[in-house]
């Protein structure tokens, strides 16, 4: 597929005062309703970590869902969903976090992955780092051992990537600010 000047970038668009006020909310729909960027998306995180030896895919609701199940279809690994409360069928283990406009829990089922396993973590933005960290916490407590995390874009200036520190590769395709 070529890629033009600004694509697919250009697919993603800025909505001001989203969720709250100040906040400008970095809006994929575009994106993953064109089929080559939504395919260059996925083949971009999985190309990434696919010299990565790993088990699983985690991907944190809502939108890491998609790009999640994507990357893990294409690398041939299960996936597993992380949710907000209240959202999981069977019993659950959970981690609190802050956002920036506000706290937040995600949830696993409690036998969704194994002591050991490997996981590669994706989300579709890194932001303040709030909520990679707690998927990054939530994989520790039941014993997997998270191997990489990756976002379809980060808001560097933000400095999330300092939450999740130094320990596993940290990727994303698009950089707004700051050095990735």
């Amino acid at each position: 597929m070529a890629v033009e000047s600004g694509w697919p970038e250009s697919l993603i668009r800025d909505i001001p005062d989203f969720p709250t006020e100040g906040i400008i909310f970095k809006d994929i729909t575009p994106l993953l309703d064109d089929g080559d960027a939504l395919r260059w998306a996925a083949d971009g995180l999985a190309d990434r970590f696919s010299h990565t030896a790993f088990d699983r895919v985690v991907g944190v609701e809502a939108r890491g869902f998609i790009l999640g199940a994507a990357v893990a279809y294409r690398l041939g690994v299960g996936f597993v969903p992380f949710r907000k409360p209240g959202k999981l069928p069977y019993d659950t283990r959970s981690v609190d976090y802050q956002l920036e406009y506000g706290v937040a829990s995600l949830e696993s089922h409690t036998d969704a992955l194994a002591p050991g396993q490997r996981v590669l973590v994706v989300d579709d933005v890194l932001a303040t780092g709030g909520t990679a960290a707690a998927a990054v916490e939530l994989v520790n407590s039941g014993g997997a051992e998270v191997v990489g995390v990756g976002f379809l874009i980060e808001l560097g200036f933000l400095g999330g990537r300092a939450k999740l520190g130094g320990d596993c590769p940290v990727i994303s395709l698009f950089c707004y600010g700051g050095e990735k």
